[in-house]
């Protein structure tokens, strides 16, 4: 009999975290679920808040080792302050992978939820190399005023996920020596608890996506590539950024190159 795979999962209690746990865990996978709500969704639930670096140290010591995945998928919307979008979405993210890597198996494999709103890391390098910069010792809040990131259009959360994008990407060998490998995953708008946030923030810009694209995703559509991305099929993807949002990546390429 197959050994049964452990995996980690933040975000669970909803959303395409809780997709994420009901799938991996219907393919036979035990699932340890992370969130600030409770949960009964994981076979076991540890409570944490990932924008407080002690919750976060907390949890580090608290999971158990020798887990064959963890995926990152709490997040907050762009109507959050954006210290705290930069806190969770980013930051913490970052503190709880490295904090994490030791305790998980050899040859594990890391899937962080970034999202279409990544796209345009390479016109941003400038600022996503001085967010990339910050820690919770830094000045989260000056960086958000200097930076304007409070502003209307959620330019907070697109940040937070071009520099998720570019630190898998930076990340792509470092934990090569023990087979450990990390990518992500990139939705566009999809069907949750948290898509009337993104209407909100982005306003005509998120009304002409959705004109633009059949419908929505829906968790069921995304979670199958996070669980593919924790699975021996994506061994050899390092550092990848893999698209699911219903075309419009392509969409938006076509439209920048006039193909």
């Amino acid at each position: 009999m197959p050994e049964t795979k452990t995996y980690i999962v933040t975000g669970v209690a909803s959303g395409i975290g809780a997709e994420t746990c009901r799938l991996l865990k219907s393919q036979g996978a035990r699932v340890i679920g992370v969130d600030r709500n409770e949960t009964s969704n994981a076979d076991a639930f540890y409570r944490a808040d990932l924008s407080d670096p002690a919750s976060i140290d907390a949890l580090i010591a608290a999971l158990p080792e020798g887990a064959d995945g963890l995926a990152n998928i709490a997040g907050l919307p762009p109507t959050a302050p954006a210290e705290m979008v930069l806190r969770v979405n980013l930051i913490g993210l970052r503190r709880l992978t490295t904090g994490l890597v030791p305790k998980l198996k050899d040859g594990a494999l890391i899937a962080n939820l970034a999202s279409l709103a990544g796209f345009g890391w390479p016109n941003a390098v400038e600022q996503v190399k001085a967010a990339l910069s910050l820690d919770f010792d830094s000045d989260i809040a000056g960086f958000c005023a200097e930076h304007d990131l409070d502003a209307p259009g959620g330019r907070s959360y697109f940040l937070s996920k071009e520099a998720l994008v570019v630190w898998t990407m930076q990340n792509r060998w470092t934990w090569r020596d023990r087979g450990i490998t990390m990518n992500c995953v990139s939705p566009g708008p999809v069907d949750t608890p948290i898509l009337g946030d993104f209407i909100e923030s982005l306003g005509e810009r998120a009304e002409e996506d959705m004109k633009v694209m059949d419908r929505p995703g829906k968790p069921a559509d995304v979670a199958p590539v996070v669980s593919f991305m924790l699975s021996e099929g994506a061994r050899w993807f390092r550092g990848a950024n893999l698209t699911v949002d219903g075309g419009m990546s392509s969409h938006i390429l076509s439209n920048i190159h006039q193909f």
